[in-house]
Parts: C-alpha cells; sequence; structure tokens
C-alpha cells in the first residue's frame, strides 16, 4: 500500500524541526512577557494609559473644533434672520412705493391724459388752470424722483437677498463641518472608553490617579487672592460646579467640557468669553504661572486644547475627561502653556 504521508521537507530531521519549533516559542514568549504593562498585543506596544491619554486628547481637541463651528453656526443664525428681516421691511416699501406710484398713474389715466395746451384753450378759467398745471407739474417731478427711489430699492434688496441666500449656504456647510467634528469626537471617546472597559479595576483606579498627578516642575506659586470681584465671583460660581458631570459640547449648567466650565463660570460673573479654549486663551492679559491668582484661566497644551481656573494652593478646578465629573486637580497636571487674567 502506498504511503500518504507527506515527506520531510529537504535538510530537516525529526528532531530539528522540534528544537526550531521550540526556540519559536521561546523567542515569541520572550517577546510577550517584555511587553510593558498594561501594553495590548498589536497596538505596537503603546501602554494603554498612554493610548487613553491620547484619545482623550485627540477628542478634546475635536471637541474644541465642534465648540467653535457650533458657535459659527449660532453667528450664521443670527446673521440670516437678520438679513431676512431686512429684506421682508425692504419688500414692504417697495410694495408701498408701488402703490403710490400706481396710485397717481390712476388718476392720471382717469384725467383722460389731455394735452396741456388744448386743456388750456378750453379752459374756462385760464388762471385756475394754469395753478394746477404747475402742480401736476411738481407731481410730476415727485412721481420720477419716487421712481428712481423704487428702482434703487429694488436693487438693495436684490442684494439683500444675494446676502441670505450666501449666509444660508454657509450655514449649511458649517453644520456639514459641526456633524462631521461630533463624529470625530464621539469614535475618540467610545475607542478610550472600550480600553478602559478592558483594564482590570485596579488599573483603572490606578489610570485615574496617575491622571490627577502633577506632572510640572512648577514656580513657587503666589498666595494672592482673586485679581478682581469678577474673578472673585467666576471662583465661586466654577466652586458650585465641582461634582457635576463632563459632557462634551456643553457649557452648563447640569454639565460641561472644560471650555464650556470656564465660559460658564465668568458668564454668572457678568463676563462673556469666547467658546473655545483657544479663544479664551487671548480673552484677558496673559501673566506667567509664577504670579497666578484665584480666577485666573490656565491654558494646556500648545494647541491650548485643554483649559481650567486657577483656584490657589497650586490647585485647578476643569472639567477633564467624560467620566470624571468637574473636580480639583494640580495645577501641574499637564504641560501649561499660559496663563491669561480675565
Amino acid at each position: 500500500m502506498a504511503s500518504h504521508r507527506r515527506p520531510s521537507p529537504s535538510g530537516l530531521t525529526q528532531s530539528a524541526r522540534v528544537t526550531v519549533l521550540s526556540a519559536a516559542a521561546a523567542t515569541a514568549a520572550a517577546a510577550l512577557g517584555a511587553a510593558p504593562a498594561g501594553a495590548e498585543p498589536g497596538d505596537g506596544a503603546e501602554p494603554t494609559r498612554a493610548k487613553v491619554d491620547r484619545l482623550y486628547e485627540e477628542a478634546e481637541q475635536a471637541t474644541e473644533r465642534f465648540n467653535k463651528a457650533g458657535e459659527r453656526v449660532g453667528q450664521l443664525r443670527r446673521e440670516v434672520a437678520r438679513a431676512q428681516d431686512r429684506v421682508a421691511r425692504g419688500q414692504e416699501r417697495i410694495n408701498r412705493m408701488r402703490g403710490a406710484l400706481g396710485a397717481v398713474a390712476g388718476a392720471q389715466y382717469r384725467s383722460g391724459g389731455m394735452d396741456p395746451a388744448l386743456a388750456l384753450l378750453l379752459s374756462e378759467d385760464p388762471e385756475t388752470y394754469l395753478e394746477k398745471a404747475a402742480t401736476l407739474d411738481r407731481i410730476s417731478e415727485r412721481q420720477a424722483a419716487a421712481l428712481v427711489d423704487l428702482q434703487r430699492a429694488q436693487r438693495l434688496l436684490g442684494q439683500e437677498r444675494a446676502e441670505t441666500s450666501r449666509d444660508l449656504a454657509e450655514l449649511e456647510r458649517s453644520r456639514a463641518v459641526v456633524a462631521r467634528h461630533k463624529r470625530t469626537v464621539v469614535s475618540k471617546l467610545n475607542q478610550a472608553q472600550r480600553l478602559l472597559n478592558a483594564l482590570p479595576s485596579e488599573d483603572r483606579a490606578a489610570y485615574d490617579r496617575a491622571s490627577r498627578s502633577g506632572r510640572d516642575v512648577l514656580p513657587a506659586l503666589s498666595g494672592l487672592a482673586p485679581a478682581s470681584s469678577r474673578a472673585a465671583a467666576a471662583v465661586m460660581a466654577a466652586r458650585s460646579a465641582v461634582g457635576r458631570p463632563y459632557v462634551w459640547g456643553a457649557n452648563g449648567p447640569s454639565g460641561f467640557d472644560c471650555s464650556g466650565l470656564t465660559q460658564w463660570s465668568y458668564a454668572q460673573a457678568g463676563v462673556g468669553l469666547p467658546r473655545t479654549s483657544q479663544a479664551q486663551r487671548y480673552a484677558g492679559r496673559q501673566v506667567p504661572l509664577s504670579e497666578a491668582r484665584p480666577g485666573d484661566l490656565v491654558v494646556y497644551r500648545s494647541d491650548a486644547s485643554h483649559i481650567g481656573m486657577y483656584m490657589g494652593n497650586g490647585q485647578v478646578v476643569h472639567a477633564p475627561y467624560p467620566g470624571a465629573p468637574v473636580r480639583y486637580d494640580p495645577v501641574g497636571m499637564m504641560p501649561v502653556s499660559a496663563v491669561t487674567r480675565i
């Protein structure tokens, strides 16, 4: 009977194959054992904590872009509403002008449009006729001027309508941008949450402790009071928000993202801040971190994608990330790029 067993590869005996496979298994085991703690297979040996931090940072950058686009949508809505109101009022004015011109034209038609020289010859009272003729001349001049005004108003109305159409088109484009940034934020946050959910409970607790630790070497900080009464009021508002949830894209009062918290806090003090952390960075005067006082805005990362409020004693209040409520953290929890006094 013919054998169905495959011949061994040339140059390798059975014992040699066992030796090669054993060596490969040992190498793989050593490689896995050398992976950093918290790393996931196939993630390029990036620790889970670093990957979650990166995803949160990318989500926060997208959130601020979402906030900026949303602010633009709101501005465009207001501009469109004003333009539509101007168009409506312009149309009403044109309708009134047309009505007045129509009334004069109708009166002239009903008078028969008689030649002025013939009307003078047939008139029983030439002097009275001449007075009426002078009046009609003035009416004709006013009518001509009114016609010029009507034509000008129609041109302006056409321009207003064209501008309104452009604003509406830009509004639709901005809405699309908002939707795109929203999808990016949701994707990044979902990825981060899946990674955190896969961690054992003790590793998740360690991640939270690490996220709250100071990372910068800080200068000696002043123990001064708030720089103004409005800063003091904003500090009180921020304190009252501690414990409320992080909600991306929200600016209170029930939930906040980072720039939403600082905007809302200063709004309670009667101060209007821009919506995004990048714009808030330039909403006041820059001061050194060593001179930070309660109520100053502390801007993080070189792209200003995170922001908090200095509260004194080396602490800020901020909205960190989903699942972590508004809380106190060390001012040096991440690289500080600016301190802004409002």
